[in-house]
């Protein structure tokens, strides 16, 4: 199965994003992190490009990190089952718990496989939400657009955590690890300098992670 024909694009987990998130400004900045991203050089690519707005740099790339996620859990689909993952662990330290905070107000544990889905889908919804992902140019952040984008990247961070402890090795047989390597310091690089995930929150990962960071 291979990664770049999206392995199994009808199952429910997998929605690849394809709108912008807000109009012409967005599409110039994507631009920018495609050909730093073509360097090689990852740290140049999450820095802050001179005379940008922040806001607007967080929204590009956190849909960019929805995306590389959605696209790698979909090669995973027919191997993360209820049966073989009942739970959403990463290892035996780490279990993550399902609340939104509006269908589901407590905390409740469901198996990997749900806890994706249901995690794509809030995801989806608060991009759609031009309250706080605004799609014209020039319209306002919401002040707590910062929240938002963190916890919406916490979460995605869980799913990295699950494959690379559940389900490495199919990773590998599949020839995808590098491009799971990738995305996984894009992401960690991205998410350190701006301080976007506290140190407590990546522990399931920290030897990957504080091996990228001192590269």
């Amino acid at each position: 199965m291979s990664l770049f024909g999206l392995g199994s694009r009808n199952q429910k987990t997998f929605r690849a994003k394809k709108g912008s998130t807000s109009g012409i400004k967005s599409l110039h900045l994507k631009k920018h992190i495609d050909s730093t991203l073509g360097s090689g050089n990852l740290r140049e690519a999450v820095r802050l490009p001179l005379g940008e707005d922040v806001n607007e740099w967080w929204a590009v790339n956190t849909l960019d990190f929805f995306n590389h996620v959605n696209v790698l859990y979909s090669t995973l689909t027919e191997f993360c089952t209820p049966a073989t993952c009942p739970t959403m662990t990463a290892g035996p330290k780490y279990e993550y718990r399902w609340a939104d905070g509006v269908t589901i107000k407590r905390p409740i544990a469901v198996s990997a496989q749900q806890y994706v889905e249901y995690l794509m889908d809030w995801i989806e919804a608060q991009l759609n939400n031009e309250s706080i992902f605004p799609q014209k140019l020039g319209n306002p952040f919401p002040r707590n657009f910062h929240d938002v984008v963190k916890t919406i990247l916490k979460r995605l961070f869980r799913v990295y955590a699950h494959i690379y402890h559940s389900h490495f090795q199919r990773i590998v047989s599949l020839k995808e690890e590098a491009h799971l390597n990738t995305c996984f310091k894009h992401f960690v690089l991205f998410t350190s300098e701006f301080g976007l995930i506290e140190k407590a929150e990546l522990a399931a990962l920290d030897d990957i992670v504080e091996s990228i960071l001192q590269k």
